[in-house]
């Protein structure tokens, strides 16, 4: 388990107090990903997001031609795979650990305990990830 302050960092957390951080994330699984492993498809059904606690992983998309392109290079502090568990449609990218690495996983299990247990930890949650989709379209928008 990841010291409370090394939590504190990751965005996805941010505004929990500390008990529920300590109990969301206490029940969270740890994943280990050796380099050039894919973690997530694009295209197979998404039921869990991934946080980056290390290591670097790239996402990648098909485009209409059939060709892979690299999307985004994540780290630490960062996550994928969220969009299939908020609209419960297929996984838009694909992500493949560039070096090992380990990954938080949150499932829609975890999120749905997390709203039966403590409504505003989960609130609080959800809108760091609308923040952070938020964000990215931004990006797009301006390239």
């Amino acid at each position: 388990m990841l010291a409370l302050d090394a939590l504190r960092e990751i965005g996805l957390f941010g505004g929990l107090s500390d008990e529920a951080l300590v109990t969301f994330s206490g029940a969270l699984e740890g994943v280990f990903v050796e380099a050039g492993e894919d973690v997530v498809h694009e295209g197979e059904p998404g039921y869990a997001f991934f946080v980056v606690l290390d290591g670097s992983f790239e996402e990648r998309k098909l485009t209409q031609d059939g060709v892979e392109r690299r999307v985004s290079l994540l780290g630490a502090g960062e996550w994928f795979g969220e969009m299939s568990v908020l609209d419960m449609m297929p996984r838009a990218s694909s992500v493949r650990a560039v070096t090992s690495g380990s990954l938080l996983k949150v499932s829609a299990r975890d999120l749905d305990a997390l709203y039966r247990r403590d409504v505003k930890a989960y609130a609080l949650v959800v809108l760091n990830l609308a923040r952070e989709l938020s964000r990215r379209l931004r990006r797009c928008s301006s390239t």
